[in-house]
């Protein structure tokens, strides 16, 4: 080999030990745990949100600087981890500097953001700080735990027992506000998104470092009330984003910083008519219904049973009891079972189905699934104690373990959670058995059968 492609290989090698060097220091995110959505229901939750959307904002609807949008936001996209969702992006015509994501992909740019850039890195800042939201799946993440916090453990019998997203999000309330749960991030999230745009303007050959002079611009002018509103400012943002930076690696002379076509969309958009005034504030005003009071107790489990079956497993319940099932769960429930709390609904009286996903490439048992399960639903309801451990039993031919629970109820008073799980291909697969807890002995034979007809697919 000539001593002049001994220089270059010594030198790719050198260049490619620096990269992986570099890219191993940053700092690793990665989605949180999501009881209620998948990612597939990200996607279908912000589809029908972006609908609702589009109608209460006054959008551009200009094809050009849309189009422009969707070159830049695909772009930055393609280098985010996580999920490939169909990121979409679409500008509202409003002069303030905001931008919004919501979950699955759907994202929105305010002309004013356009026009308040003095390039185009600073612009794709502002659209990797908000895919990142998207590739951690912040929206759904609190939209989840808002929702299971507001009546408990019995929460989750409506979230993973709709028929639709369409009723879960009418359940979370999760139709477009500027208040939506779905946008409402905590300084947590606002940190990974400002490092992980970092990430992502990097990969995509922009400087990062105007993600830092477009923020620190908003802070030190006074324009960012819109956006820091609605992206709650975390602590030392500045100096966390600059110290990720530090650790991206040796920055390439052929970094970009701006361009032509980002000018000139930039005074196009300044050539347009005037924003009209901010038509949200309806948005922002919308309340919450007042509760709606407990009507008095379901019928008794009929001895009569019929079968009911989703993607992994079948059942038989009582026959009158209703269903609620999607691929990976379902709620069993009498007429009456469900009880409505404002807009959220909480199961008093039924049994939930669903699967805890466990980490890739997990090795973990049975128990130590249960107990990490256990410890999650915990730390989401803090009144709920474990009365006994029953240890293994058999479920549908397989291992599970069982344990009761004693926790508030949304009729008041305490009630009966008779959680039973067992390790499946899917995750950990666990059914979680309701009651009030003096009513739970004549529940507690229609539940048994339950668990005695399962039959894994």
């Amino acid at each position: 080999m000539g001593r002049y492609w001994s220089k270059i290989l010594f030198a790719t090698v050198l260049i490619s030990i620096t990269s992986t060097l570099a890219f191993s220091q940053r700092t690793e995110m990665k989605p949180g745990r999501n009881f209620c959505f998948s990612a597939q229901q990200d996607v279908e939750l912000g589809r029908q949100v972006a609908q609702d959307a589009e109608q209460k904002l006054p959008m551009l609807n200009n094809s050009r600087v849309d189009d422009y949008l969707n070159r830049l936001g695909r772009r930055l996209a393609a280098n985010a981890p996580g999920e490939r969702f169909p990121y979409q992006f679409k500008c509202v015509n409003d002069s303030s500097i905001n931008a919004f994501a919501l979950p699955g992909g759907f994202l929105y740019v305010n002309r004013g953001v356009i026009e308040a850039a003095d390039n185009e890195a600073e612009l794709a800042g502002v659209i990797g700080h908000e895919i990142s939201h998207t590739a951690l799946r912040h929206g759904s993440n609190q939209a989840c735990k808002q929702y299971i916090a507001q009546v408990p453990l019995a929460i989750l019998g409506g979230a993973l027992g709709s028929n639709s997203i369409a009723s879960m999000a009418a359940q979370l309330g999760a139709g477009f506000t500027i208040n939506s749960v779905l946008l409402k991030y905590s300084r947590d999230d606002e940190h990974q998104a400002d490092l992980m745009g970092a990430q992502i303007l990097y990969d995509s050959n922009y400087d990062p470092k105007y993600l830092v002079t477009f923020f620190d611009k908003l802070d030190s002018d006074g324009r960012g009330s819109e956006f820091f509103s609605s992206h709650p400012n975390p602590e030392n943002r500045i100096r966390n984003i600059n110290t990720e930076i530090a650790k991206l690696g040796t920055f390439s002379g052929r970094m970009a910083s701006d361009s032509n076509e980002f000018q000139s969309i930039k005074r196009y958009v300044r050539s347009l008519p005037a924003a009209p005034e901010d038509r949200t504030s309806q948005s922002r005003s919308q309340g919450r219904s007042e509760d709606r009071r407990w009507e008095g107790r379901p019928e008794r489990p009929s001895a009569r049973y019929r079968e009911f079956e989703v993607d992994i497993v079948s059942v038989r319940h009582p026959d009158n009891w209703e269903s609620f099932g999607e691929s990976q769960g379902f709620t069993l429930a009498p007429r009456g079972g469900i009880v409505e709390l404002g807009d959220s609904e909480a199961l008093a009286y039924g049994a939930i189905m669903s699967v805890y996903p466990l980490d890739s490439g997990s090795r973990a048992g049975l128990r130590q699934a249960t107990d990490e399960l256990v410890r999650e639903l915990q730390s989401l309801n803090t009144s709920m104690r474990l009365s006994r451990d029953q240890g293994q039993i058999r479920v549908g031919g397989q291992s599970a373990l069982s344990r009761l629970f004693n926790n508030d109820s949304p009729i008041g008073g305490r009630e009966v959670n008779w959680i039973v799980t067992s390790l499946r291909p899917e995750g950990l697969v666990y059914f979680i058995f309701v009651a009030p807890e003096q009513e739970f002995g004549e529940y507690q034979r229609a539940f048994q059968q339950i668990l005695d007809s399962v039959y894994y697919k």
